[in-house]
């Protein structure tokens, strides 16, 4: 199989330098916040408050590490006509390492997802915080957007006369189109995946495990820089039909088709990136189903330029009863598209599952197709997906390692042993 699209590459390397551009950070946060505001404006909100972790490095440029991702204790609020303001567990250290917030930063109020139980009412010194704020940039009265929150602490501002309303389409309407920063970055964290299947080609042979090609994807990106290696999916054999979306301790055996998918962040963009392999030398069933997968993905990317709506990428993949499922709701993820940023699932979504968006592709976004089809003879599937870039007139894959075939491992006589 051949793309009819162009491969795109990183520009710059990994490491800030005197002497080549590579990526400009201050002007990636000042043009993503930027977006965050005009889209705030184009809303009719007075502000939105933040709670996820990919919306806050947003529009501050900060981060914490995962340890606190899940805890909701850190937010910001941010207007159309004001600087945002940040709430964060260290503002000492925000203060230091963030000075282009010029000190608009203190420590959050939080039930820690509930772990303090609601009748101590700290969602109640929250509000009054929130609303104290709201004052002082100058948007009391008007509604504020959420994206994600704990329920009390959402009844606790409208306790306080605050109006809250749905702020996530907000913020997802302003990261829906991609800066040159982070086109850039998204690049360089496939280009570490690139890499991370070459060492798991040459991990795949009979003995090793699916959970020890996780390890070997682990090792990889930390070395390169990564700073979140969120799941990899690592499946051999008949585990792969149907798709069971995680790994276990399956020993990889001669004639297994192996799958993987990696995702990962750098600087907190985001990869989602399959590729298959087979253990030893395919069968029939594995060829053909290899060679099903491609077709479907490469009819995708054909479709993909601006103007074409999500519908018409989806349609040129085959309904759920054409390759194994009952219906579109247990074949969701198998025929995929699905938007690529600081978040893995961002805008467009493309599926059958959810025709009807009347969205249209727009250039700058950047998103993955991904594609599956089981075998025949019930030994495994295949899986693939690309990372693609809208351009002006198509679009450029930015997911390197070879796609055109299904690369025998492991045994002597393969083509990588």
């Amino acid at each position: 199989m051949k793309y009819n699209r162009p491969h795109a590459t990183a520009t710059w390397g990994t490491m800030g330098k005197d002497w080549e551009i590579g990526v400009d950070f201050q002007r990636l946060n000042r043009e993503r916040l930027q977006r965050a505001k005009d889209s705030i404006k184009a809303s009719g909100l007075g502000g939105v408050l933040c709670f996820t972790f990919d919306n806050i490095r947003y529009v501050t440029g900060t981060h914490i590490g995962e340890w606190g991702r899940d805890k909701s204790d850190r937010y910001v609020l941010v207007t159309a006509d004001s600087e945002p303001f940040l709430w964060d567990p260290a503002p000492p250290a925000k203060r230091k390492s963030a000075p282009w917030l010029n000190g608009r930063i203190d420590a959050p109020i939080s039930t820690l997802q509930g772990a303090i139980q609601p009748s101590f009412g700290v969602q109640d010194d929250f509000a009054r915080q929130i609303k104290k704020k709201m004052v002082e940039m100058g948007i009391a009265g008007q509604p504020l957007g959420i994206d994600l929150m704990e329920l009390d602490m959402l009844r606790a501002l409208e306790k306080e006369g605050i109006e809250v309303v749905d702020g996530q389409q907000a913020m997802l309407d302003a990261r829906e189109i991609k800066t040159g920063d982070e086109i850039e970055l998204l690049k360089q964290a496939a280009a570490m995946v690139d890499g991370t299947y070459m060492d798991i080609a040459q991990a795949i042979r009979p003995g090793a495990r699916e959970s020890d090609l996780v390890a070997v994807a682990h090792d990889r990106l930390f070395r390169l820089g990564s700073e979140r290696v969120e799941c990899i999916n690592s499946v051999a054999g008949p585990r792969g039909a149907p798709h069971s979306h995680t790994f276990s301790d399956r020993i990889i055996q001669p004639g297994d088709m192996i799958f993987l998918d990696v995702m990962h962040s750098f600087n907190g963009y985001r990869t989602c990136y399959y590729r298959t392999f087979i253990c030893g030398q395919p069968n029939q069933h594995q060829i053909e189903a290899y060679e099903q997968c491609s077709k479907w993905v490469n009819a995708a990317i054909d479709a993909i330029r601006p103007g074409v709506s999500v519908d018409a990428v989806a349609e040129v993949w085959p309904k759920a009863e054409e390759f194994g499922y009952a219906n579109e709701e247990e074949a969701f993820l198998l025929q995929f598209g699905h938007g690529i940023g600081l978040s893995l699932w961002e805008r467009p979504i493309i599926s059958r599952r959810y025709s009807g968006q009347n969205t249209v592709l727009k250039e700058g976004m950047v998103f993955a197709v991904e594609c599956w089809k089981g075998a025949a003879d019930g030994s495994g599937a295949a899986r693939i997906e690309e990372e693609v870039v809208v351009t002006k007139d198509g679009c450029e894959i930015i997911t390197n390692f070879p796609s055109d075939r299904l690369i025998s491992c492991g045994l002597p006589g393969c083509e990588i042993y």
